[in-house]
């Protein structure tokens, strides 16, 4: 074993990766206690949690599904769908502003892995992990993905340069020159939350209902940055111009995941967190992998990207009428925006295909219930949590990050 690769193995092993992910289990908490085990007291609550679907319901769900989907929209619409798929959500929030969704203040329950774990001397042993894996990567990592530094330039190129202070004199690689490697990273430090040591990104923000619970708490953590972003522009001003945005803690950007070819305002392999919530829905399913893969890439080795959707036949499915339906599982609303509805499995295998590692992964079926009109409704979401591997290579980038040497 090189001298190299010993040096990357005990600064793997000095890395801190919090496990906060549940199991694929169910668990009692958070996603539910209110357990309905009279069905003569169903209407006593709004809500109840985990429950379990009789074979007739869940073919009565098949069959609707069935109807709902006989008749697909004509292709030409199929495709202004896609092709304006931004205009129509901007209409909807200039319609709706941010009154049409509630804030999900249950958000830090499910989800804990959002908030940074541990204290001072946690975040000092991540940093020290990181300089090592800088000092000795340096020819392996091209600039563009540099892990940043939160301190600032000094702190970066203290960390970088080798143990006598000496960087200046490092042999040049085949791979990459280590001085324009150095300014390189410099360069790429210069971005929003480039000081912060943990930081989050949510896709598809919309009018900010997670956005501002997750802030309303990284108030008590300054050490934390948010970045959001959503493709309609009418969406991200309603969260620019909230009272509770703060722009020193947050970054809020128009940005359309499925153009790979619009940069994000950050490196890649700097994020701890991406969160995705009831927006992978709205993506076109021959486009949703490649989103996935690209939201990985931005991950750094050790984080998790939290997801939470619709389930299959769920009651906003069921509630479809003919001639909504664009593809298998995947609708139209009335106002041109789109959803399609995920099983436990589309979900593992999109991930995994990815190259994230599945921590939590389950299907969360609650019954919701109308007590003045008397009715119910079955509601299904899928909720999954996925780690980037500390082992991390991906072989489609120049971005590599695994246990072998650089050539």
């Amino acid at each position: 074993m090189n001298v190299l690769l010993r040096n990357r193995l005990s600064c793997l092993m000095l890395m801190t990766v919090p496990h906060r992910c549940q199991s694929g289990s169910p668990p009692a908490v958070p996603l539910g206690s209110r357990i309905l085990t009279d069905p003569a007291r169903v209407f006593e609550h709004n809500m109840w949690d985990h429950m379990q679907w009789s074979k007739e319901e869940e073919a009565i769900a098949r069959k609707r599904v069935e109807e709902n989907s006989a008749v697909r929209v004509l292709l030409d619409e199929q495709v202004k769908y896609e092709s304006e798929a931004s205009k129509y959500w901007n209409t909807f929030y200039k319609v709706h502003k941010n009154k049409f969704f509630k804030d999900r203040n249950w958000l830090l329950r499910e989800f804990p892995e959002i908030l940074p774990v541990g204290g001072k001397a946690e975040e000092e042993t991540k940093e020290s992990s990181w300089a090592c894996l800088k000092t000795n990567s340096a020819n392996c990592f091209p600039a563009m993905h540099c892990p940043t530094m939160p301190e600032g330039r000094t702190q970066y190129k203290e960390s970088y340069g080798s143990a006598d202070g000496q960087s200046e004199r490092r042999p040049h690689s085949s791979h990459l020159n280590s001085e324009e490697h150095r300014e390189s990273c410099l360069k790429a430090e210069l971005f929003p939350g480039s000081n912060a040591t943990f930081r989050i990104l949510e896709v598809g923000c919309g009018a900010g209902n997670s956005v501002f619970p997750i802030l309303d708490t990284l108030r008590n953590t300054p050490e934390s940055f948010l970045y959001c972003c959503d493709f309609a522009p009418e969406a991200v001003e309603l969260v620019k111009s909230h009272s509770s945005y703060r722009a020193a803690q947050c970054c809020a950007f128009v940005h359309d995941v499925c153009d790979e070819s619009s940069p994000f305002p950050f490196p890649d392999g700097i994020l701890d967190v991406v969160l995705l919530i009831f927006v992978l829905s709205a993506v076109h399913p021959d486009r949703m992998q490649s989103v996935v893969n690209r939201l990985v890439k931005l991950l750094k080795p050790g984080g998790m990207l939290l997801f939470r959707d619709y389930g299959r036949y769920d009651k906003t499915q069921l509630r479809f009428k003919k001639g909504h339906c664009l593809s298998e599982n995947f609708y139209v609303r009335g106002d041109g925006t789109r959803a399609y509805f995920f099983t436990k499995g589309e979900v593992h295998s999109m991930f995994c295909k990815a190259g994230l590692d599945e921590k939590q992964n389950l299907v969360d079926r609650r019954l919701q219930v109308n007590r003045k009109k008397q009715v119910k409704m079955h509601r299904v979401w899928v909720q999954g949590k996925f780690q980037k591997p500390l082992h991390w290579t991906q072989n489609s980038s120049k971005f590599m990050f695994s246990l072998l040497p650089c050539d």
